[in-house]
């Protein structure tokens, strides 16, 4: 990309070229190129490739990646040129230059890679150098793979030439947050070398914590190439500090520095957490043989390696590093730097098999300086650059460190590390993390295959030694060294003593909350120096809202009170376990209820009345449906049945019923209704006894919905958050509400009412309420439900650690009994009284509660009917004339044709059948059936008589 921005960039630094400039140290070939594109046949169809191509590689050679680094690029150039399928007869060409760990200098060594006309830089190792000559790769096309830069803001939209074949602490520092997020620290302190790389990294790993709820305490930045002074002031002054989990991401060549001189200052033992990101396994891994005085100033630590999975070619790769390097190990930036070389072998096949030639041409806008000794016109465009870049972002190829394959923002897909700690004689991989899943004990690449899952149920490690050979993890944090014990605000109320109150006597202060708190603190198993502050004037209770701001300005460390964990006070400081529940009530004036002449009817609600009602009327129609046939208590005239009907089913109510129960059908129906009737019965006597006998109370005032519809004054407690509720969530005029400063003004409130400069009702807090009425002598009562549900704690910082102990500290004293105990000695309030008004509504007897009765008997009388009518159709048909088969279906077809039914005729038979009493059925079918035994007698002997004549 050609711009002024470059120009104007590097202008400062290209003014000293002139006094630096020299050749290359080392060069493995060399190539020749033409400058001009238009002096190549392009007629031709199939293109000759070029003889040699030069690729550059620019790293500091004297450092732990350098060192590994160098032999492997000779080791992949070799094996690229061996490969005669690779290149098909050109060889490849890498023209060496060393950074020296220098930002000019390794910008003045790209110049002059630039200048052998390369198609590829490979490098450079610091993401300082990285961010300088990424705009030269932008301004001569030439694409430069990094090996060993892992800054994350080394973005491809600034540098579109520029692409990580190594991986992204982008990612290393997700792992890093997931890693803390399930140890459960909440806080680290960040150690970083001060130069692009750390800072950018520790920025991504802030963000990443806040995602997980977590933070960096303290940025602690150490100079480039700081000596050992320097470090131990630096982790003196963490020391004090409250955090003990400390995340280390420095340079290899001196990062063991700050463990030394931590081992030195007492900071390596137990309860302390070290994290280093992957320049610590890199430190190990070319070291080989790591000295036992080293291993010991590590013990405990964590760290995380770049995973490359194994593979045979990586086996073989290492056996031969050891003939390369047998007292050098192999770290995992000399797999990426091998693995780079073949990129760029792979990717020039492809674009020589493209028919694609390297050709160079002049800059314009360096063409313009050609009068200048910097000699910048010697640099050249690399023509193709772009589309070698596309073909080079299009790889797709397995090397020694995995799959070599780029996402849409440039980075290697699958990025993985491994978890190492760092105990007795080595590193010891206690899991993996990967991009993919999370952290998990099992190889990455096994669980590419499923869906990605990186929730917080799967993410799982073995187990790790600590500093100190602790194998539960640290508590991650202590009370800071400073000297600086809690400060800790307690609002200075003029009302509602009991619950937090100014105090003569140490520690200043006194109440309810206090004690919790005092009783919450001893359980903690470590000390906590404490001051109590009292905050407000003593005139009147002091802002709520006001104390938490000043908790989240720093100027305390917690507020401990009666203070109501709400939803936006939830956003600035993190509350404990609730140690009381509270929510917001109506206290309004109430008086006696006057007698009704109808209370009788209270007891049932209108819908029982009226179920109840028609139960006695059809269960009697039951009865007499059943007993009419039997009983001659049923019988007689219809004005004298109807009659009958109604004074059974009432009678019932009372038991007097005179009429006796004659069939079984009719007897279990009557059994069954008289149990509902019990318990009826029963039911009415109690809630009407209640009613009579229990006083009732009234209030203008039903609860919250009918306050707000009202135009009345509300009386609130002054400095609470009920003012803010009533406002802005329920949309109340701020005119109507009046604060109160204590018990006396709300009593006085509520005696004047509205009309004479008072208070219709008071809308505060249960637990204030609790203490008002007692000392009104029950006088008021609340009205209504409680509209709100949430309860009192202790607000800390945000993030705090403490709060999470004194939850836990809480949660116990609630289960041992000790909260009630705390809440008796402070609470116990002299006078007992109802605190709600008892609704004669919500008291009344309803259907609901009895539909069950209601139901067993209907399925009885239902049972009942139907035994009975099928007893009756049965006797019916007995009943029926004997006709012949063939007659009867006459009949039924002579019926179908004329239209009119067969059964017409039936009908009242079969009523007057009902309608006869059961002896008399019984009479006639025994008659019915002496005749028809009769007539088959009298057959058989005129049979009989016949045969013996015709014999």
């Amino acid at each position: 990309m050609r711009g002024v921005s470059m120009v104007k960039a590097m202008i400062i630094v290209l003014l000293c070229v002139s006094f630096l400039w020299v050749v290359p140290e080392e060069c493995a070939g060399k190539a020749d190129f033409s400058r001009n594109s238009s002096s190549s046949s392009a007629s031709h169809p199939l293109l000759k490739r070029p003889s040699s191509v030069n690729v550059g590689a620019l790293f500091t050679y004297d450092s732990f990646i350098g060192r590994a680094a160098k032999p492997a690029f000779k080791a992949a150039m070799d094996d690229v040129n061996a490969d005669q399928i690779v290149l098909k007869g050109t060889k490849l060409n890498i023209v060496f230059q060393d950074s020296n760990c220098s930002g000019f200098i390794g910008t003045m060594g790209a110049l002059q890679l630039m200048e052998t006309q390369v198609v590829a830089a490979i490098g450079p190792q610091s993401s300082t150098i990285a961010h300088m000559i990424s705009y030269v790769a932008n301004e001569l096309h030439v694409p430069l793979l990094s090996f060993a830069a892992t800054d994350p803001t080394l973005s491809s939209l600034q540098y579109p030439y520029f692409l990580r074949t190594t991986q992204n602490d982008h990612f290393q520092m997700q792992a890093v947050a997931d890693f803390v997020s399930y140890s459960g620290w909440r806080q680290v302190i960040a150690i970083f070398v001060d130069d692009e790389c750390g800072r950018n990294g520790v920025l991504v790993l802030g963000d990443a914590l806040a995602k997980k709820r977590a933070r960096i305490s303290h940025k602690a930045a150490i100079t480039p190439g700081a000596d050992a002074t320097s470090i131990k002031d630096l982790l003196v002054s963490v020391n004090l500090m409250a955090s003990r989990v400390y995340v280390v991401h420095v340079n290899p060549d001196s990062g063991l520095n700050v463990f030394s001189v931590a081992k030195s200052l007492g900071m390596m033992g137990s309860g302390y957490v070290w994290i280093g990101t992957d320049w610590l396994p890199t430190v190990l891994d070319s070291m080989g043989a790591v000295d036992t005085e080293t291993m010991d100033v590590l013990q405990g630590v964590v760290a995380f390696r770049h995973y490359t999975a194994e593979s045979d070619a990586k086996r073989r790769f290492m056996e031969r590093w050891r003939n390369l390097r047998p007292k050098e190990g192999l770290n995992s930036y000399a797999l990426y730097a091998y693995d780079s070389v073949w990129l760029i072998a792979r990717a020039l096949d492809v674009f020589f098999g493209d028919n694609n030639r390297v050709t160079f041409s002049n800059d314009p806008n360096l063409h313009k300086t050609k009068s200048s000794s910097l000699r910048l016109s010697a640099l050249s465009v690399f023509n193709e650059g772009e589309r070698f870049l596309e073909i080079i972002l299009g790889m797709n190829r397995i090397g020694l460190t995995g799959p070599i394959r780029f996402d849409s923002e440039r980075n290697r897909v699958n990025q993985a590390y491994e978890v190492l700690n760092i105990e007795g004689t080595g590193p010891r991989r206690v899991g993996y993390w990967s991009n993919h899943s999370g952290l998990s004990v099992v190889p990455p690449e096994t669980l590419y295959s499923k869906p990605p899952n990186t929730s917080t149920a799967n993410q799982r490690l073995y187990g790790i030694i600590w500093p100190g050979e602790v194998t539960k993890p640290p508590r991650g944090w202590v009370f800071p060294n400073n000297g600086k014990p809690l400060k800790i605000a307690v609002p200075n109320r003029v009302s509602y003593k009991d619950y937090v109150s100014k105090d003569k006597n140490p520690p200043g202060v006194r109440g309810y909350c206090i004690d919790v708190f005092e009783a919450a603190i001893e359980l903690l198993p470590y000390p906590v120096p404490r001051n109590y502050i009292l905050y407000g004037d003593g005139k009147k209770n002091p802002s709520y809202d006001n104390l938490i701001n000043e908790v989240v300005a720093d100027n305390f460390d917690v507020a401990v009170g009666d203070i109501t964990i709400v939803t936006n006070r939830t956003r600035f400081v993190d509350f404990t376990q609730p140690f009381i529940e509270s929510g917001l009530v109506v206290v309004a004036p109430v008086k006696e209820a006057k007698s009704s002449p109808w209370s009788f009817l209270k007891p049932f609600t209108i819908e029982m009345w009226a179920v109840t009602g028609a139960f006695f009327l059809f269960v009697g129609a039951i009865v007499w449906i059943l007993e009419h046939r039997f009983n001659h208590e049923f019988r007689g005239p219809p004005r004298r049945q109807l009659i009958t009907i109604f004074w059974f089913s009432f009678s019932t109510m009372f038991f007097s019923h005179r009429e006796n129960t004659v069939s079984s059908l009719g007897r279990l129906v009557l059994i069954i209704w008289l149990f509902v009737v019990l318990i009826i019965n029963s039911s009415y006597t109690a809630s009407l006894t209640s009613i009579l006998t229990v006083q009732q109370l009234t209030s203008r005032i039903e609860g919250i919905d009918s306050l707000i519809t009202s135009n009345e004054p509300i009386g609130v407690q002054d400095g609470t958050f009920a003012r803010n509720y009533l406002v802005n969530e329920l949309n109340i005029s701020p005119h109507r509400i009046v604060p109160l400063r204590d018990e006396e003004h709300y009593l006085s409130a509520l005696q004047l009412g509205p009309k004479a400069g008072g208070v219709a009702a008071i809308v505060d807090e249960l637990p204030y309420i609790e203490v008002l009425l007692t000392n009104s002598n029950c006088k008021y009562r609340t009205v209504g439900q409680e509209f709100t549900r949430t309860g009192w704690g202790f607000a800390f910082q945000r993030d705090s650690p403490l709060a999470v102990d004194m939850s836990t500290a809480i949660l116990q004293l609630s289960e041992e009994g000790e909260l009630e105990k705390i809440h008796r000695k402070w609470l116990n309030y002299k006078h007992e009284c109802s605190m709600q008004i008892q609704n004669s509504e919500t008291s009344q007897l309803s259907l609901k509660s009895f539909w069950g009765l209601f139901l067993i008997c209907g399925v009885t009388c239902f049972i009942a009917l139907t035994v009975f009518f099928w007893r009756v159709f049965w006797q019916y048909q007995r009943l029926l004339p004997d006709t012949g088969e063939e007659e009867r279906a006459s009949e039924v077809t002579e019926a179908s044709r004329s239209g009119r039914g067969l059964r017409a005729p039936s009908f009242k038979e079969l009523v007057k059948i009902v309608d006869k009493r059961e002896a008399e059925i019984k009479e006639i079918l025994k008659q019915k059936s002496s005749n028809k035994l009769k007539s088959s007698q009298s057959g058989a002997g005129s049979s009989h008589s016949q045969h013996s004549e015709i014999s």
